[in-house]
């Protein structure tokens, strides 16, 4: 790449005072080339000290800007984060992660290398609890995520999705911005619309990022149910899914409950229930190996409260969404950055 692009890193924020310093830290550590970053915090009027912390960091670093997000919703806030960047490229950041300092450099030469208009890396977990680290194992498993790509730091190649993600800007001036309306989803919506109208996502093992996992069992399925939710609308509103996956929670346990609610069907509960105990704690003494025994029981209860709490959700979100649709008829697309707007930026 003869010349390196300008690169607008948005993250939004809502109520971070215990987060936001260490992580715009990190940012403003990147070895990309300072002079063609900036980094827009879109936050969703916060009501603890994260302005006053804003405030210092952008007076000591004009790089830094912060956005009035009113909606407080995470994909309206980023939707207008993009619309005040001038950058070509766009990461898409969070404030609960940990960015190696070669993140920002690596994500443009893997589109640069790739072609791609996504790009991003695998969702690497930090436990520092037990239970974070038995979830850490679970999700690690085909049996607790169905096998999905972007929690494997050794794949490498195109996928349907990405943690995270850095677009390169004519993403949003085609496909349109993130569902400004959506609580949870929002990415895999996005790129699953990226797929539609023919674009690529790729995922790299040379692009670092780590986040902390849920810290409890009700954190983890309340998670695990908005995730289940926002799946359903993302199905009503697209229509389809770009591949089965997303699926298999919702009809695996709805099956297993029909075993149960159903009278014809009552017979076949005991093997249906017994043959998911029974994969479960297999799976779950395979995979608390480095663990240690006393991990197990833990490994082995995270499988249904994943399962569980999706499926519901997606009921949730079936019987929520289907009577009163909230998206738009079509996404809102940006205006293409004009070349003296990108001058007075730099």
């Amino acid at each position: 790449m003869s010349q390196p692009p300008r690169v607008s890193i948005v993250m939004p924020s809502f109520n971070e005072e215990h987060f936001i310093e260490a992580c715009l830290a990190s940012v403003q550590a990147q070895d990309y080339p300072p002079e063609l970053i900036e980094i827009l915090v879109a936050d969703g009027r916060s009501t603890d000290r994260t302005r006053e912390i804003l405030a210092r960091i952008t007076e000591a670093d004009p790089r830094v800007q912060m956005i009035d997000n009113p909606a407080r919703l995470q994909a309206a806030g980023l939707g207008l984060a993009v619309k005040a960047a001038t950058g070509d490229v766009i990461v898409r950041m969070d404030v609960h992660c940990e960015y190696a300092t070669d993140y920002v450099r690596r994500c443009v030469e893997v589109l640069d290398a790739t072609g791609a208009d996504n790009v991003g890396g695998a969702q690497r977990a930090r436990a520092k609890t037990l239970f974070q680290r038995a979830l850490c194992a679970a999700l690690g498993s085909k049996l607790g995520t169905g096998g999905v790509g972007y929690r494997d730091e050794k794949s490498e190649g195109f996928v349907d999705t990405v943690f995270l993600g850095a677009f390169r800007r004519r993403v949003f001036e085609s496909v349109g911005l993130w569902d400004p309306a959506a609580i949870t989803n929002e990415d895999s919506e996005l790129n699953q619309r990226i797929l539609e109208a023919g674009g690529t996502i790729y995922l790299s093992r040379h692009i670092v990022v780590h986040y902390y996992p849920r810290d409890s069992f009700r954190s983890l399925a309340t998670q695990y149910f908005r995730y289940g939710r926002g799946r359903a609308r993302t199905l009503l509103k697209l229509g389809r899914f770009p591949m089965l996956r997303p699926m298999i929670p919702f009809l695996a346990m709805s099956g297993m409950a029909a075993t149960i609610v159903v009278p014809p069907l009552w017979p076949l509960a005991p093997f249906v229930i017994g043959a998911y105990l029974a994969a479960t704690g297999i799976e779950a003494v395979r995979v608390s190996r480095e663990l240690g025994a006393a991990a197990i029981p833990t490994v082995w209860r995270i499988f249904p409260v994943l399962h569980a709490s999706h499926a519901a959700g997606f009921w949730a979100g079936l019987v929520r969404y289907l009577r009163t649709p909230d998206w738009p008829e079509t996404p809102e697309v940006v205006a293409p950055v004009q070349a003296e707007r990108v001058l007075r930026a730099i």
